[in-house]
């Protein structure tokens, strides 16, 4: 078996942080600008999506490619707690309008990592009052855009705080952390500031699990033909000798949030490498083992493994809702979307029910405090001209779309 079921969505996907610019009224960017600050650089115009959506699209649509995965910002749509912005609203709606134009599936995220900076200053995902916020962004969102969106989910990765509690201390500069978070707060306006990269991991998990539930019934209220879901980060765990901490990491990091995917209408998997866990948590790529510019290891199977835990625990439909590479090769791209993509056939020949594949990313965009060195896209990007240019993994993908099934490099480039 090589081709897909039909129906089968292919598309990519982006954040609205990563290449909208100018979010001025973010979190993050409040983090960018510091002195001194963990980033490598501002994000400042990204791609411009804000201003070119119509024509990414265009190309998204044109390389064969049918569901396009972005988020709206939280920052944008209420720059002012209790104020929304009609015109933020529109221009995501126009967005919405252009997938369909193009034959595109929309398929939008409520959260992904950004919050408004006057969130981040009352103490962000910490406090108590921030389920209720969010809920109260979800129900507004869905009844502004509900009607042309087809899939949405409420956080990307919400359990991405957690996962980090697993990097080994020695690569986390604390003093540095604790230090921006200061001068943020300073910045703000505030003694505090919640940020999700860098609150408390547990209890960022109960509020937010908590607005999930909340947020995913204000959502089907609102926008009732929407099918609503959660994008789980999962890794690849692989026990180190006989005595581990593999199955207790995936307890603590992945269980809960796949429990509350379980529990919606489908389940985002996303996914990029593997890890090695030994008795004392996370040990690291085995010496000469070939790495991405995230530092990851080229692991393709990763996909494969985790399709089957997520299936192993949910009983809902599964959509990769991100899965790429960081790499100036794109012949190292071709070959891990070649891989990756065998390994979802190995999935539904087994029975298990994944119904699409989004790439990350779209376009090579700000990734995050690393800020535009690593190359995820499958369209690059000079970011002093905004010139797109189309890559051949990029036509890879789409061809493979175009007929529905796995096809040889050589066959398509």
């Amino acid at each position: 078996m090589t081709r897909f079921p039909e129906g089968f969505l292919w598309g990519a996907a982006t954040a609205a942080h990563q290449v909208e610019g100018n979010n001025t009224n973010s979190d993050l960017w409040v983090l960018e600008h510091l002195q001194p600050t963990l980033f490598a650089e501002p994000s400042l115009d990204a791609c411009d999506h804000y201003h070119r959506f119509r024509d990414d699209i265009k190309l998204l649509a044109g390389l064969g490619l049918n569901c396009y995965r972005f988020s709206v910002e939280w920052a944008r749509i209420e720059p002012e707690r209790g104020h929304f912005s009609v015109a933020a609203l529109e221009h995501y709606r126009r967005m919405l309008a252009a997938c369909h134009e193009c034959s595109v599936v929309p398929m939008v995220t409520l959260y992904h990592f950004s919050s408004p900076r006057w969130f981040a200053a009352m103490g962000g995902w910490e406090k108590p009052s921030a389920t209720d916020l969010f809920v109260r962004y979800c129900d507004r969102v869905a009844r502004h855009l509900g009607d042309l969106m087809a899939f949405a989910t409420t956080f990307n990765e919400p359990n991405l705080p957690m996962l980090l509690r697993w990097v080994p201390p020695s690569e986390i500069p604390f003093l540095k952390v604790r230090r921006m978070v200061k001068l943020a707060a300073r910045a703000a306006g505030s003694d505090r500031f919640g940020c999700f990269f860098l609150g408390d991991a547990k209890a960022l998990q109960d509020r937010m699990m908590a607005a999930h539930e909340r947020a995913l019934q204000a959502m089907k209220s609102a926008a009732g033909n929407c099918a609503v879901g959660v994008s789980v980060a999962l890794q690849d765990e692989q026990p180190v000798g006989p005595v581990n901490q593999r199955d207790r990491k995936c307890a603590e990091v992945y269980d809960p949030w796949l429990s509350a995917g379980g529990k919606s209408d489908f389940l985002g998997v996303q996914t990029y490498t593997r890890c090695r866990v030994g008795k004392k948590g996370d040990v690291g790529p085995e010496p000469g083992v070939e790495l991405t510019q995230m530092g990851y290891e080229f692991w393709p199977e990763a996909l494969e493994a985790c399709l089957h835990y997520a299936a192993a625990r949910v009983r809902v439909p599964l959509y990769v809702t991100e899965n790429g590479v960081s790499t100036e090769d794109d012949a190292q791209r071709v070959e891990y979307i070649q891989r990756a993509l065998a390994g979802v056939v190995n999935c539904l020949t087994d029975g298990i029910d994944v119904r699409g594949y989004i790439h990350w990313s779209l376009l090579d965009n700000f990734e995050w405090i690393m800020g535009y060195r690593p190359k995820f896209g499958l369209i690059a990007v000079d970011h002093q001209t905004q010139q797109r240019t189309i890559k051949p993994s990029a036509r890879y993908l789409g061809g493979i779309a175009r007929q529905n099934q796995i096809l040889d490099p050589a066959a398509i480039l």
